[in-house]
């Protein structure tokens, strides 16, 4: 059985106990949930082992870590982070390797709403811009790189409804609650075409990498089912679904 985990405060992720050996307990960032869940039944099936999914903002990932979160393998949106808990000394020695580099993309629900160069920023007739809170996701500082250098940062300031993740960015959007907003190209995106709306996919030259770092946390490093995934995340299988939903490797 595979049993996926919404984001929850606190004190539930800690509800949430010790993991038996054939368990493993994942902090997932929240631009992989899709591609996670397509691996999960795959790993499952091959090696008998079942994941077990929170998802969230990186940067609330480190503080729920730092705080004893029973999480034994930490897949983040960025590279900076797991490396922080590295050398803060709360993750095995290495077994941190970046996994995916995601993409950013600026996408409306709407047909037809974005072109795609993206100029639909610069005509400013929108009400609302959607982005991840840029403190605690790496996707929302990506898109503030993206507005800085097109020198669209105070023009769009006021527009701006931050989102808590990534997911709530994709959400303001997909509710129309917001015309346009930043997103990773892994939620609009699979098996080489955007699956909904209409998008512009930023060329990585506008913001800074988004390579994204997976690690063992210390809860996890007598853990045969935490081994087992990071392995089976750098085999051909978990590279095919990584692959379909926009991830480099």
């Amino acid at each position: 059985m595979i049993r996926i985990s919404r984001l929850a405060p606190l004190l539930a992720v800690f509800a949430l106990g010790s993991a038996h050996a054939d368990e493993v307990q994942v902090a997932v960032a929240a631009n992989f949930t899709a591609p996670i869940q397509a691996i999960a039944a795959d790993f499952e099936k091959d090696t008998g082992h079942t994941l077990i999914a929170a998802y969230g903002a990186t940067g609330q990932f480190y503080t729920q870590i730092k705080n004893g979160a029973p999480f034994e393998v930490f897949l983040s949106a960025d590279d900076t982070t797991p490396q922080k808990l590295e050398n803060e000394g709360d993750t095995l020695k290495g077994s941190r390797f970046t996994y995916a580099v995601g993409t950013l993309a600026l996408w409306s629900a709407k047909e037809g709403y974005v072109d795609a160069r993206g100029e639909v920023l610069k005509h400013n007739q929108f009400k609302h811009l959607a982005i991840a809170n840029p403190k605690a996701a790496p996707y929302g500082l990506a898109a503030t790189q993206v507005l800085a250098r097109q020198g669209l940062t105070d023009t769009v300031k006021d527009k701006l409804v931050e989102g808590q993740n990534i997911t709530q960015a994709y959400q303001f959007v997909s509710t129309g609650n917001a015309e346009l907003g930043f997103v990773a190209l892994s939620q609009i995106f699979k098996d080489g075409k955007v699956t909904s709306g209409s998008a512009w996919i930023v060329p990585a030259s506008m913001h800074d990498p988004i390579k994204q770092d997976a690690v063992i946390l210390n809860k996890g490093k007598d853990s045969a089912a935490a081994q087992a995934l990071v392995e089976y995340l750098k085999g051909p299988k978990a590279a095919a679904i990584i692959k379909s939903y926009g991830y480099e490797l």
